[in-house]
């Protein structure tokens, strides 16, 4: 039976995740952004929440790790890192599984944004949680790791089925088009930013994504083939990656 996922916003730009394994009726929150906005949502959806999956330490991912297990007893599962700021009941790193009834999700190591980031993935129906790793046309700053580590995990997420459905953790894809246009004219992202803007203007969400999409259009994805736009004519594809998130850093618009 099929994984479903309610998806919500949280704070000033995150996204909340509840998914429901609807063999067993079990469910999961990925990351605890915001506790009461997670608590109502349970609420309104009467579901009994049995994990909490984090993807990484920042308190904007599992800041509400203590309120919710407090009030629904859910076991909280995520890297080593976020022992930091809250505790763990079972810790994973990538190519370990995690249950959630008969929904199988593997981990995926995605270090670069914190040391030790991690996606779950769920190969049947095709659904990856990425966190901060990868945004529609974005990916995260590089607050802990080095650009070959960002690099790397990129390409393992970019290896997943072109049509596995990416729930990224922040609505920041207006702002990210912005920036790959800057950097690429490729008719297939003009194409997508006009489609962007438009939704953002109705209030509409942008994501999820697909894998196919961020390969097509992500300007991160596509670090080789720009790199004369972003001034690494003739490097290797970590250089032109760090060169395009370089420029990202910079970018105002």
């Amino acid at each position: 039976m099929p994984l479903t996922v309610h998806q919500f916003p949280c704070l000033e730009d995150n996204y909340g995740f509840l998914v429901r394994d609807e063999a067993s009726g079990l469910a999961a929150c990925v990351d605890t952004p915001e506790s009461g906005a997670i608590l109502r949502e349970l609420g309104k959806l009467g579901w009994k929440l049995a994990l909490i999956l984090n993807t990484h330490w920042h308190p904007d991912h599992a800041g509400g790790n203590a309120e919710i297990q407090a009030a629904t007893g859910a076991r909280i599962v995520g890297p080593k890192e976020v022992t930091r700021i809250a505790p763990l009941d079972r810790e994973v790193k990538g190519g370990d599984e995690v249950m959630l009834g008969e929904t199988r999700f593997q981990v995926i190591e995605s270090g670069g944004h914190t040391l030790g980031h991690i996606a779950y993935f769920d190969p049947d129906d095709r659904v990856a949680f990425v966190g901060d790793t990868l945004f529609a046309l974005g990916c995260g700053r590089l607050f802990e790791g080095t650009a070959e580590q960002m690099w790397a995990s990129l390409q393992r997420l970019a290896a997943l089925p072109e049509d596995t459905r990416v729930y990224c953790a922040h609505e920041y894809t207006a702002s990210n088009a912005r920036f790959a246009l800057s950097v690429d004219d490729d008719p297939a992202l003009k194409a997508r930013a006009e489609a962007i803007f438009a939704a953002r203007e109705r209030g509409e969400p942008t994501v999820p994504t697909t894998i196919g999409l961020e390969r097509a259009t992500n300007p991160f994805l596509r670090a080789p083939v720009l790199a004369d736009r972003v001034g690494a004519a003739g490097e290797n594809d970590v250089k032109a990656f760090a060169a395009v998130r370089a420029a990202k850093d910079v970018f105002r618009g």
